[in-house]
């Protein structure tokens, strides 16, 4: 178990990583909003290695059967490490590929909320994103962010692949 974890981990790592330096490189010119859609995107195509982890541990390391249980923990697990890969890369493109990025995102949230909602309705959210302001600026935060949203992804392809490819 612990080879198919690792390996399909990987796979997942490599690949959320690999699809993060394309869509920088080739999303540059987009708007967040877009750029948005492909980061999830991105996230659901290097977590689709859940599926083919736990089918793989099920039809070849463990003659054709898995639990529920077996099949989501090895699920999770997968999902841990390419969550993890992607809160690092995240945390390596905003220290140094593109150390204006909060500023930027902070100012483009601004925009958006000054465009669609009313001013006073404005006036209480940019207070709100003033006091949060320091707090998504850091690294760690930033870091446990992005790999908790990876992770909660996960965890649900997990559930899912583990509910379709469970054999007793």
């Amino acid at each position: 178990m612990k080879k198919t974890v690792f390996r399909y981990g990987s796979y997942g790592a490599i690949v959320i990583s690999v699809l993060f330096i394309l869509g920088w490189f080739i999303g540059e010119s987009f708007d967040f909003s877009t750029q948005e859609i492909i980061g999830y995107v991105s996230m659901i195509v290097s977590l689709s290695f859940v599926y083919f982890g736990i089918k793989h541990f099920r039809d070849k390391e463990n003659n054709g059967k898995v639990t529920l249980g077996k099949a989501l923990l090895i699920g999770v697990l997968i999902s841990l490490i390419t969550a993890l890969a992607f809160g690092m890369i995240d945390v390596i493109y905003i220290k140094y590929l593109n150390p204006d990025f909060m500023t930027e995102y902070y100012e483009h949230a601004i925009e958006q909320m000054r465009t669609t909602l009313s001013a006073e309705a404005f006036k209480i959210k940019l207070a709100e994103l003033e006091a949060e302001k320091e707090l998504f600026s850091s690294l760690t935060v930033s870091f446990l962010l992005m790999s908790f949203t990876v992770f909660i992804i996960g965890f649900i392809i997990s559930l899912l692949s583990a509910f379709i490819l469970q054999r007793k």
